[in-house]
């Protein structure tokens, strides 16, 4: 099973280069038949040249003593009927006309050609120290197999880089969210494992989130539960109308948890803005700061996004300013070149530097501040999401004189 995607490559990488030897020898056999005749003919031709038939015998049987001794071969000359007319070297077969080529052991060879004139020569030689030419499937063979031999080391790499890709996936999937690939490379395998990994990632981000998100919303869903209990007893032992007031305050603050819980779900499985749309921004802090006693200055300024989801960051930092800092509480809107900034200010304990980004955690409780006084929620932590489904991000700037200042920079709209 695990080698099955190494031996179809490999497979095919081999019949693929046996089928290209095969088509490539048979074109050069069938070309090698057509230019052997052409060249036996010219051969016939020369030697017909050479030995005249009508030059003497001494003549012809001192042509061939030359050609004897310049190619160390036993050649001889027949005439049409098949008797010998001269000869150089030893004897050659009688049967030399009746077997055009022979091997005679070793590396000698015969072979004879007839003339033009009808007349036949025949030679005996050495082969030389060389392969046979005439047999190109031994070569291409010979290619295919050390191509063959090459690639299956290459082959055998890629395949081992999927099975690899192939292993860490399914660890991932059967819960091992830590789990990774390999992702050297720079080829389409190496961008797999890549994007499996982000993938990974984030999964396991999200998995990490949720679960935190549901740790501490039971936790802090616990007080004002208890809380609820306890005023609806007094009520029903004696109704009172600040019991009453106490019973709808708690119900509110579970309701504002469970719908801030419900959006930040919501947001960590979005990455765009259904319909994002111009977004008054300056007017819409102003709107808030009027319904929270805000003071609102600075200049007009256009966001593109969500105007609910805008006026619910705006809203938490407000409540945040007010709930957790101290009067008074000032909000600005500028925007500078293609970036438009809001800045909420409190003048109240201010956060230490070394926890300023940390009160952006979900359900973050500063250092030394009681389990009875509550932690942050998740006010800040939607502010978060919403600043960055809109492109935008928020940060904690300690100002000169105390307090606190929130800053968000959203896009300006084009």
């Amino acid at each position: 099973m695990r080698s099955r995607l190494f031996l179809k490559i490999y497979l095919t990488l081999l019949a693929s280069l046996a089928a290209v030897a095969i088509a490539s020898a048979a074109f050069v056999w069938l070309g090698q038949g057509e230019e052997d005749l052409s060249w036996q003919t010219q051969r016939a031709r020369f030697v017909a040249a050479l030995i005249p038939s009508d030059m003497d015998r001494r003549s012809v049987e001192a042509t061939l003593e030359r050609f004897s001794r310049a190619f160390d071969a036993d050649i001889a000359v027949y005439d049409p009927s098949g008797r010998l007319i001269a000869s150089a070297g030893r004897p050659l077969p009688r049967d030399i006309l009746e077997r055009r080529w022979r091997r005679d052991g070793g590396d000698v060879h015969t072979m004879m050609a007839e003339l033009p004139d009808g007349r036949a020569v025949a030679a005996r030689m050495a082969r030389p120290f060389r392969p046979s030419a005439r047999n190109p499937l031994a070569y291409l063979a010979l290619i295919a197999g050390v191509i063959g031999l090459a690639a299956y080391p290459v082959v055998r790499h890629l395949t081992r880089r999927l099975e690899r890709l192939r292993a860490g996936v399914d660890a991932w999937g059967r819960g091992d969210f830590v789990a990774r690939v390999p992702a050297n490379g720079s080829d389409e395998v190496a961008a797999v494992a890549k994007s499996f990994n982000k993938a990974a990632d984030h999964v396991e981000r999200l998995i990490k989130s949720h679960r935190a998100l549901l740790a501490n919303a039971s936790h802090e869903l616990r007080s004002p539960l208890a809380r609820l209990r306890m005023a609806i007893d007094l009520y029903e032992q004696a109704p009172d109308d600040n019991r009453k007031e106490e019973i709808v305050r708690n119900l509110a603050e579970l309701d504002t948890l469970v719908e801030e819980i419900l959006l930040a779900s919501r947001l960590d499985h979005v990455e765009k803005l259904d319909a994002p749309e111009p977004v008054d921004f300056l007017a819409l802090v102003s709107e808030e700061g009027a319904r929270n006693g805000v003071d609102v200055s600075g200049t007009a300024a256009t966001v593109t996004g969500d105007a609910r989801l805008l006026g619910r960051l705006v809203r938490n930092l407000m409540h945040n300013a007010l709930r957790h800092g101290g009067p008074p509480v000032s909000a600005t809107v500028a925007q500078a070149s293609s970036t438009v900034e809001l800045r909420i200010r409190d003048h109240g304990p201010g956060i230490p530097d070394s926890e300023g980004a940390r009160v952006f955690e979900p359900f973050y409780r500063p250092s030394g501040r009681s389990e009875a006084a509550g932690g942050w929620g998740l006010g800040l932590a939607l502010v978060r999401q919403i600043a960055e489904r809109h492109g935008g991000a928020v940060r904690y700037e300690s100002p000169p004189g105390g307090g606190a200042c929130f800053v968000v920079t959203l896009p300006a709209h084009r």
